[in-house]
């Protein structure tokens, strides 16, 4: 790193307008990737997704969640005239669509028992974008065509979504933009208080805006190689912003230190780049590890996410290693100038051994067992809850928000139909089935336990394959549901099979079932995932370490905090507690399916930076001293302020997400925000300090043999 750090010294003009070309550049990249996102959510070889597939080819329509149009009468509504061209008229301004109600089926499934109120699914026809679903052409045709006495709504599972997004006219793609713009300006404001002068505030702004600009070059230049899902827009901006900043903390805090103890600016760089340069290199190894971690899931859209994440940190190691020690070079000491808060008040970061975290330091070394119980026993009430973990899509009822759809929900709730139409299974019948075999697969699921009733549509019959429609007794995405599918799937349909004497094939589709493959082969994969994160973070930071144990310590505190994020938006969102008052969303019993592995995705390499930061002042200081109690004081008093600051940075961007209506980011937003904060200050700030006090000598051990194999030297206890 010394070598690295006079190379850029002595070139630091070249450096300088490179990384300022290569950024001009990441402009325009960003700018070309709006049209190359892969917005597939495939599950290659899940047999309800290939039926589901199948279908769309067949008919050209059934990908997207079905309108569901509800029509409310004073008497039997089946019986007024006009109710059934209302229907085809909705159903007529969805090109492509096909529509199953009573009056193509004759069956009473789609109709209340007081046969006031009935149902019709528009299935329109595409395939799923993060453009959302217009549903103003079907609310119109139908409010032109709607008989006089009957009120009409469109309404389901994307009508819910757009109400409860507070978007109109269809969805509104999320901004990666406005994301990253809110970010910076919270960044802004921690950055104030955390360095007080306008050239320190700036240099962390400036390396992130760099890193991502350089991160979305690459990833430009990736799509034209593999597929890249539009979800790494979001971990550019977000991660790139978050790891960035954090790194260019660590070396600007090791700078100002340098400079403060009487370096020039050449040796202030170069024994900064020695030490903290090293440690931003294993930071962003551990945070690459996490992200590429990913390609172990069969989904090909999360292998690109894999792919694609880890050129976040490979980019803002890179930025910081070299741009960043440039710049501070030829600022100096200006690094302290124009000054815009008063020195009182940022104290901590000018002088480490003074202040709030020196105080702490002393107190966690002379209490370790009472900082540690206290830090448990939160920790456990939160793994409590975190156990308890539900990972299931959205339930219709727990969209929130209010309009049309929303009335048009409550009438079928109201009438006594089933939460199920609004995502109905699917039977994929392949082969030469008559319309009274179809017939007779309806009623054989009729029969089914947790079917509500199923239909066979004429709408969904072609030469060779066909389409049975049922409606479980609750919502496509609950709890009770799940059996409803291991039920049919295992057991109706194939003695449905057998009654038909093998002339057909029966698979089971739709939405349900493909909701709970894809939670089956992410979360069937996670163990994996896991173990390969473990073992090759283990490995490097034994190695940077020098340590058995702290590279252990490091894994094991790093999963507690993450399922103390997952425990904290259980404990509020799953079981409801705050979420309806604050949020305005009442108890889920569930987190959305993507939620858990984002956070996942988020939390593990964000988290081990900070892990990073502290062990290696605590390794220098103990290489330097050979003094546990002395070296551990030392290096939380030296990065308490740099984590904690690093993490309130984070902390703001992404609670600012959990202000956006949808349920979805809300959950995404707390869990990030709360497990982020939560890990700089319970795990790094109580259980780190503490554990690392009782272990004593034992930190620092690492056997021969190990040493041999990691090419490092020993290290004895």
């Amino acid at each position: 790193m010394e070598r690295l750090a006079r190379l850029v010294i002595h070139h630091r003009l070249v450096v300088i307008g490179t990384w300022l070309l290569l950024t001009v550049f990441g402009g325009f990249a960003a700018g070309q990737l709006a049209d190359r996102w892969l917005e597939d959510f495939s599950i290659p070889g899940a047999d309800g997704y290939e039926a589901n597939q199948r279908a769309l080819q067949e008919f050209g329509n059934g990908e997207l969640f079905p309108f569901v149009v509800a029509l409310k009468g004073d008497g039997d509504v089946t019986e007024v005239p006009g109710v059934e061209r209302a229907i085809e008229q909705a159903a007529a301004a969805n090109p492509n669509s096909r529509v199953s109600s009573f009056f193509n089926t004759g069956d009473d499934v789609y109709v209340s028992e007081d046969r006031t109120v009935t149902f019709a699914n528009i299935y329109s026809g595409g395939q799923f974008t993060f453009e959302g679903v217009d549903l103003a052409p079907t609310e119109k045709a139908l409010a032109a065509a709607l008989p006089e006495g009957v009120d009409g709504y469109v309404t389901g599972i994307d009508g819910l979504y757009t109400e409860s997004s507070g978007a109109e006219g269809g969805g509104e793609e999320p901004s990666v933009l406005v994301e990253a713009l809110i970010g910076g300006a919270g960044a802004l404001v921690i950055l104030l208080f955390t360095f007080g002068t306008l050239p320190a505030i700036a240099m962390p702004l400036l390396i992130a805006l760099v890193s991502i600009m350089n991160t979305f070059t690459l990833v430009w230049i990736l799509t034209y190689v593999t597929d890249v899902s539009i979800i790494v827009q979001f971990l550019v901006a977000l991660i790139g912003l978050g790891v960035a900043i954090d790194y260019a903390l660590l070396i600007i805090f090791r700078f100002r230190e340098e400079l403060r103890h009487g370096a020039d600016r050449e040796a202030a760089i170069v024994q900064t780049m020695r030490h903290a340069g090293r440690s931003v290199i294993v930071s962003g190894s551990t945070v690459a590890v996490g992200l590429l971690s990913m390609i172990i899931i069969p989904l090909p859209f999360i292998r690109s996410i894999g792919i694609g994440g880890m050129l976040i940190p490979a980019v803002s190691v890179l930025t910081t290693i070299t741009l960043l020690p440039a710049l501070l070079y030829t600022l100096g000491p200006k690094i302290n100038s124009l000054r815009v808060m008063p020195k009182r008040l940022v104290e901590g970061s000018d002088d480490p051994d003074k202040g709030f975290w020196n105080g702490w330091a002393r107190t966690v070394m002379a209490k370790p067992l009472a900082v540690g119980a206290a830090g448990m026993a939160i920790v456990a009430v939160l793994l409590f809850y975190g156990l308890q973990l539900n990972p299931a899509d959205a339930k219709a009822e727990d969209l929130p928000g209010g309009g049309p759809a929303h009335v048009g929900a409550q009438v079928l709730t109201d009438a006594g139909i089933t939460p199920g139409v609004h995502k109905p299974f699917q039977v994929a019948v392949d082969g030469e089935a008559t319309p009274a075999e179809l017939e007779q697969i309806a009623d054989r699921l009729d029969e089914a336990e947790g079917i509500a009733g199923a239909a066979a549509p004429p709408p969904a019959r072609t030469d060779g394959f066909a389409l049975v429609e049922a409606f479980s007794t609750t919502d496509g995405s609950s709890r009770e549901t799940r059996e409803t599918v291991l039920r049919l799937r295992d057991d109706v349909l194939p003695a449905a099979e057998v009654e038909l004497g093998g002339g057909a094939q029966l698979t089971l589709a739709g939405i349900p079932t493909e909701e709970r493959e894809f939670i089956s082969a992410v979360y069937g994969t996670f163990p994996y995932v896991l173990l390969f994160v473990i073992v090759l973070t283990y490995l490097l930071l034994m190695r940077a370490f020098r340590s058995v144990f702290l590279p252990l310590k490091a894994v094991l505190l790093n999963l507690v905090s993450l399922g103390a994020a997952y425990g904290i938006i259980v404990f509020i969102f799953q079981k409801g507690n705050g979420s309806e008052a604050i949020w305005n969303v009442p108890a889920t019993d569930s987190i959305i399916s993507w939620i858990p592995l984002m956070i996942f995705a988020f939390l593990y390499g964000l988290s081990m930076d900070y892990e990073v930061f502290m062990l290696t002042r605590m390794r220098e200081a103990y290489d330097e001293t050979g003094n546990t109690v002395r070296a551990v004081s030392l290096g939380l008093a030296r990065t308490g302020k740099l984590v904690t600051s690093a993490a309130l940075v984070l902390m703001f961007a992404f609670f600012v997400l959990s202000t956006s209506p949808g349920t979805d980011i809300k959950q995404f937003g707390i869990g990030l925000a709360a497990g982020i904060i939560f890990d700089a200050t319970v795990i790094r700030a109580l259980l780190v300090p503490a554990i690392m006090r009782l272990m004593g000598r034992w930190n620092w051990w690492l056997p021969p043999w190990a040493a041999r194999i990691l090419r490092v030297s020993p290290s004895s206890a």
